[in-house]
């Protein structure tokens, strides 16, 4: 039965596991006063391996990395932060950052598949047949996970800063990594997002640069602006002039600007025909 789902069912399925997560850690705060990180972490899981399912029919189907439309960078986006999450939320034991990165993956999923426009082309082979321009996109759009997740802990930091002042230490609040903790996260997340799209924008220069006829067009060009600013935001910050809730206003900033971007580069992109593409459950568009 699990063969006849087709590449978007494997994503509302995901997106379901992702907003039950949610919706449980929801519950938990209200009536008990605490996450529950076991149960969350289970969800979200469960929606990661549902997500990663529809991402590899999608892949399979448009031959290659699934970034032709908004949709796809939308959902490879969430996939990139819930991976991010999994590894960093285990290791520093953050109980809160499976809470909000339900919400995070369940807003991103639910509403690109509920935008039918995002959707409407799927855009077969849009790298032909260069690895480094599919690895250079895979590598940018990841690198907007990590400063999703690091969206996420600029949240927890000024939740805990305002904690402290109004010296509410009890409840969820608790529960809270330490403000030294989220600040160093932070701190590391935005080196670790801007070293990738700095990787990224080198891969693809590399290809960039041997076109004939080579002009900057607004896909380049925003992409960089994002790298400039995160670099900026970095920079700063070690030097101490970026601190506390400047600090996470910033990185805060930086993911709303990336997000915005994405639709600009899509934006930036030639039309093309809607293909016949066959999904892996069989149906056809």
């Amino acid at each position: 039965m699990l063969t006849a789902l087709t590449d978007r069912n494997w994503l509302w399925v995901a997106a379901g596991f992702y907003l039950a997560g949610f919706l449980q850690g929801t519950v938990s705060l209200v009536r008990q006063g605490k996450p529950s990180g076991g149960a969350t972490y289970l969800l979200i899981l469960l929606g990661y391996a549902a997500q990663l399912a529809g991402l590899s029919l999608r892949g399979r189907a448009v031959g290659g990395c699934p970034l032709g439309n908004p949709l796809e960078i939308y959902q490879f986006t969430a996939w990139s932060a819930v991976t991010l999450y999994l590894v960093v939320g285990a290791t520093f034991r953050l109980s809160l950052l499976g809470y909000f990165s339900a919400c995070l993956a369940a807003t991103l999923t639910v509403v690109s598949l509920s935008v039918p426009g995002w959707d409407s082309v799927q855009r077969i082979r849009i790298f032909g047949h260069n690895p480094w321009i599919e690895f250079h996109a895979a590598l940018a759009v990841f690198s907007y996970g990590v400063f999703a997740l690091l969206a996420l802990t600029s949240v927890m930091y000024l939740l805990r800063n305002h904690s402290l002042r109004s010296k509410r230490l009890g409840g969820w609040f608790s529960f809270l990594p330490s403000i030294r903790d989220l600040d160093q996260i932070g701190l590391r997340l935005l080196g670790a997002g801007t070293v990738i799209l700095a990787i990224a924008l080198a891969v693809g220069s590399v290809h960039w640069l041997r076109l004939p006829g080579f002009a900057l067009n607004a896909k380049i060009l925003v992409t960089c602006a994002v790298w400039s600013a995160a670099a900026t935001a970095f920079t700063l910050r070690l030097r101490g002039a970026l601190l506390a809730q400047r600090f996470a206003w910033t990185c805060l900033g930086l993911f709303v600007a990336a997000m915005l971007s994405l639709l600009a580069v899509e934006s930036s992109r030639p039309p093309a025909p809607a293909p016949s593409v066959h999904h892996g459950g069989g149906s056809q568009r």
